[in-house]
């Protein structure tokens, strides 16, 4: 039922962003039984939205489940991607998770760490909104590619 009130609350149109775009392959590219081939885009991002009536709901400390790892997971490798489409560079996510629902992503290229973020609170991941999925993913992808371009000797590019 909560799956159901969140996939109403998601747009059938979604926001114009490069970021959504990636995170949408990502999902389709896991669809290896076309389980989700009749879906819409907005219907793939429907689990990203979380408002905070409904974070309300959910407890303060609990365990993630592989279903909300999967999806941060899959919002990283999106971030990635993106970072790698705009500077042609490989970027690998390193995800890094206690069972209690806290850790560390640092996205990788060659020898540059383009991004490093402590996660809490992981079985409450989500956005309020699907625009704030896309900022949220475009200010990632924007910080990686700057570090890149600051520092491409280290993340391999040939300048």
């Amino acid at each position: 039922m909560a799956k159901e009130m969140i996939e109403k609350e998601v747009p059938t149109v979604l926001p114009d962003s490069a970021f959504l775009g990636e995170l949408v392959k990502q999902w389709r590219a896991q669809d290896l039984h076309g389980t989700w081939e009749g879906k819409r885009d907005a219907q793939l991002l429907a689990p990203y939205v979380v408002t905070r009536a409904q974070k309300r709901t959910l407890p303060l400390l609990d365990n993630p489940d592989p279903e909300t790892l999967w999806r941060l997971e899959m919002f990283y490798n999106a971030v990635g991607l993106a970072i790698e489409r705009r500077t042609g560079v490989i970027v690998t996510p390193l995800l890094k998770m206690h069972p209690e629902g806290f850790g560390r992503v640092v996205l990788v290229a060659g020898r540059l760490v383009v991004l490093d973020k402590t996660l809490r609170d992981v079985h409450r991941f989500g956005f309020e909104t699907v625009e704030l999925l896309a900022a949220a993913g475009e200010s990632l992808v924007e910080a990686g590619v700057a570090m890149i371009l600051r520092y491409p000797a280290l993340a391999g590019k040939d300048g």
